[in-house]
């Protein structure tokens, strides 16, 4: 289970506002909560991220001996279960974590800032992976039917693999799907490199987390959607879209013309039948719309894995957002 939510005894390390998440897993709490909060459900608290220096064993006629190997370290927490150290990954001399505290209490200042408030948290992948998101202030409404909420997502990981990321992402309320890719052009995305001048930085990102917030609302204003909107699209065309964005080559085998044949005759469901798209249908927005959907939670999962933990990975890692931005500018006005 590397890909899913951590599990602490049975308690998984997960915390929403409100409303169970599609995973039906963690702590749902009334209200939205705080920094705090945030620590103690999701049991992000006191993990002491800290670098070890890295030795190697080896075994020899002589019996067993470590060996120091140079310039790495290994990240270790404690386990806020067991109290147990646990080692997340293997990192060089630059790398300085960043405590899950630290996480928080960025987003606690951007919340006195603006107004926003927390809506989720946890830990994923044994805790070499960190969420925590929050709800901004500034919901936005496409042509009056469509409603869209901005989400703010703070990413990190105690693994070395990704720098410390803030990502801006509007979220469509009737099925939570993410909208990274829709405003195009947009600075949605500061990352923080875990380095001695990390403190510094987050300083930076708050700066131009202010010019984000306010490209959203150059985003209300520009009508981008809003054209998508008001432009009518047939399925044929959202047909020949999607062709685009999946082209099939002319050696392609039986089976893959046949996984792309299952996978339009989805998309075209999604487009032109679907409840979520109700309000927007045979619009181009509604193209859109039927993409992100499929991307983030219809396309097929491998049987091997836990299809929920996949779809939940999915909405945050932001691996799909070049798709999605490439869907974004073939269905733009």
């Amino acid at each position: 289970m590397a890909h899913e939510l951590e599990n602490f005894n049975g308690r998984t390390a997960f915390v929403t506002a409100r409303r169970h998440a599609w995973h039906q897993l963690g702590t749902v709490l009334p209200e939205e909560f705080n920094a705090a909060q945030a620590m103690q459900h999701a049991m992000l608290g006191g993990w002491d991220v800290r670098k070890e220096p890295l030795q190697a064993v080896a075994l020899n006629a002589d019996g067993v001996h470590t060996i120091p190997v140079p310039g790495k370290f290994a990240t270790v927490r404690t386990n806020p279960a067991t109290g147990k150290p646990e080692a997340l990954g293997v990192v060089g001399d630059a790398y300085r974590p960043i405590q899950n505290e630290a996480h928080a209490d960025l987003l606690d200042t951007l919340v006195d800032a603006s107004g926003a408030h927390f809506e989720t948290a946890g830990s994923l992948k044994g805790g070499r992976q960190v969420f925590i998101t929050m709800k901004l202030p500034n919901t936005m409404t496409i042509g009056g039917v469509d409603q869209v909420d901005t989400y703010l997502a703070a990413l990190n990981s105690h693994d070395g693999s990704t720098a410390f990321r803030l990502l801006v992402t509007p979220v469509r309320v009737v099925c939570a799907n993410t909208q990274a890719a829709a405003i195009r052009r947009a600075r949605a995305c500061f990352s923080i490199q875990h380095s001695a001048g990390a403190k510094g930085r987050i300083q930076a990102a708050r700066d131009a987390l202010g010019l984000t917030f306010r490209h959203l609302d150059a985003f209300e204003a520009e009508a981008e959607a809003e054209k998508m909107l008001a432009e009518s699209m047939t399925e044929a065309e959202f047909v020949a879209i999607t062709g685009q964005l999946w082209p099939i080559e002319d050696t392609a085998t039986p089976r893959v013309i046949a996984n792309a044949r299952q996978r339009q005759n989805r998309l075209a469901q999604a487009f032109s039948n679907d409840m979520t798209n109700a309000n927007i249908r045979n619009t181009r927005w509604a193209g859109y719309q039927a993409i992100t959907e499929y991307l983030d939670h219809l396309a097929p999962v491998d049987g091997k894995r836990n299809a929920a933990a996949v779809r939940a990975e999915r909405v945050i890692s932001g691996n799909l957002t070049n798709l999605k931005t490439a869907a974004f500018d073939l269905l733009s006005v």
